[in-house]
């Protein structure tokens, strides 16, 4: 694995750091008036979650983790897992489900999802950008609120709220940002 300085990190990067895997979230150099550079690194352990905030010196090596990423087809969840298939092999594995966090319920059957591994062990999962969802529930529009940007709260079907612009109507598919979960555009 490649060793970088301490001043060559930047945000996105996989560093192994303390026996441990560590994404850096935000990296702000300092330059103090009496001292010398730094960068100062928010980092999240892959396997825990776990925040940390680390001081590089220029000087300093750490290494860098390259990632394998792969597109796995979703297929279906067992028991809080998640069965994907390589689409090149054809291999089937299980995922734990949290590997998606809070964006779980976009997730759908037949979906291409991007697995970071490391070493055969899966760390993260990146769906697809925007998802198509359908609206089951909604306000009705409200005439006269057109002189400001406004939004009203609908219900997609996987569950989640999401803010709308007042002219989509119940059972509309809509584009969903999974990464700001919030609306897109009309599908």
């Amino acid at each position: 694995m490649p060793k970088i300085n301490g001043n060559e990190i930047r945000p996105g990067n996989v560093l192994e750091h303390n026996d441990g895997l560590w994404a850096a979230v935000k990296v702000d150099h300092v330059k103090p008036g009496k001292g010398g550079a730094f960068a100062q690194v928010e980092m999240r352990n892959l396997r825990n979650g776990s925040k940390l905030n680390e001081r590089f010196r220029s000087a300093d090596k750490v290494e860098r983790v390259r990632l394998e990423q792969k597109d796995q087809q979703f297929l279906y969840e067992d028991a809080g897992m998640l069965v994907v298939m390589d689409t090149e092999t054809y291999e089937q594995v299980q995922l734990p489900a949290e590997l998606l966090g809070e964006r779980r319920p976009f997730l759908q059957d037949g979906m291409t999802i991007v697995v970071e591994f490391y070493e055969e062990e899966a760390l993260n999962a990146t769906l697809p950008q925007k998802v198509v969802c359908k609206i089951v529930e909604t306000e009705a529009v409200v005439k006269g609120q057109t002189a400001a940007k406004s939004f009203k709260p609908a219900l997609l079907e996987n569950g989640v709220k999401v803010m709308v612009p007042p002219f989509v109507g119940q059972d509309e598919n809509i584009v969903v940002n999974t990464e700001t979960m919030e609306y897109s555009e009309r599908a």
